[in-house]
Order: C-alpha cells, then structure tokens, then sequence
C-alpha cells in the first residue's frame, strides 16, 4: 500500500470493532496493555496522550479520571482511524504525525493534548460521512 493511500478517508462510515484490545473490558484502562498493544512504552504513552510520565507509572494516578479520560480520548479517535488507515498501527502514527488542514495543519495529537478531542472526533464523523478534509 503507498504512503499517501494510508491517509485516505473512507467513503462510509467506519465500522468500530467489537473488540479492539485489551481495553475492552469494564474497569480502568491499564496504561502498560495499551501501551503494549501499540508496541510503545510508557513514557512514549504518557507522551501520545500529553499526560506526564508519572500519570501512568502511579497506579494512583493511572486510574484518575483525567488520565482515564484521556487514555479513551485517545483510543476513540485511534480506533474510529483504524480501518480507513490500515490498522491500529498506521491510525496512530496518522494520529502523531498527519496534518489535519481544517485545523491549520495540527495534528490530532496536538489537539487532543489541548482538550479538544471532540473537534477531531466531530471532523472524523464529518469525514465518515462524505465530507472533505
């Protein structure tokens, strides 16, 4: 698959898998099993998340719910990227890396560590449903 092509949105709407991971159980999200999945350590988490590296190598601070909230924050927006980019993998590296233009070339990282997940959720359902980037 070419580069260019991983950053395609779809035509429909995605499909959210029933299952994706190990968070996809009740309870708090366990930053080591994310982080796992992703191949990333903690501190490379901490770092995708804006969170500081102690927020998720406390178990007191990993279960607050501003690291909890943000952790899903993060996961909702990876996994509703996930089938049009290719996989969990290529989701999060467009999550770190691509442009998005309709936020002045930020990424969708740099607007989730600003607390504007909803935007880039908001922009997602847009595209999803037909609409430009």
């Amino acid at each position: 698959m070419a580069v260019a092509s991983i950053f395609m949105p779809p035509l429909a709407p995605p499909v959210m898998p029933d299952s994706f991971g190990p968070w996809d159980r009740p309870g708090p999200l366990e930053p080591a099993s994310v982080a796992a999945e992703f191949g990333l350590s903690l501190i490379q988490l901490a770092e995708t998340a804006g969170l500081s590296p102690q927020a998720l190598h406390r178990t007191d601070r990993a279960h607050s719910q501003k690291t909890q909230s943000r952790l899903r924050e993060v996961l909702e927006i990876v996994i509703r990227a996930t089938d049009w980019a290719g996989g969990p993998g290529r989701a999060l590296a467009w999550y770190r890396a691509q442009p998005i233009p309709a936020f002045g070339g930020r990424t969708a990282e740099s607007l989730v560590k600003e607390g504007r997940a909803s935007a880039v959720r908001d922009y997602l359902d847009q595209i999803a449903l037909g609409g430009f980037a």
